[in-house]
């Protein structure tokens, strides 16, 4: 038997729904921030630099984050009972 719901709400109902926390303000925070930052950059160069700034592991950080992410979607697969079953 398969059962579908359907659920028509807004992000900030789902999220006071699941119970998370309202992050709008920090969010705003985290923009404001990041906008002045980019303000004065005018070439890759600075661009390059303010970007290590920010993720100082560089590319081995999003490779190591992509293998996270890959990881629990793995997880949350084999939880859920979608493995192949073997004869």
């Amino acid at each position: 038997m398969k059962v579908n719901i359907e659920i028509d709400c807004t992000p900030v109902e789902a999220r006071a729904f699941l119970g998370l926390p309202d992050v709008s303000q920090v969010n705003a925070i985290y923009v404001e921030n990041l906008s002045k930052a980019l303000q004065g950059v005018t070439s890759l160069e600075q661009l390059k630099e303010l970007s290590q700034q920010w993720a100082p592991m560089g590319q081995f950080g999003l490779k190591l984050f992509q293998n996270i992410l890959e990881g629990g979607a793995a997880f949350a697969q084999g939880a859920t009972g979608n493995k192949k079953k073997s004869s």
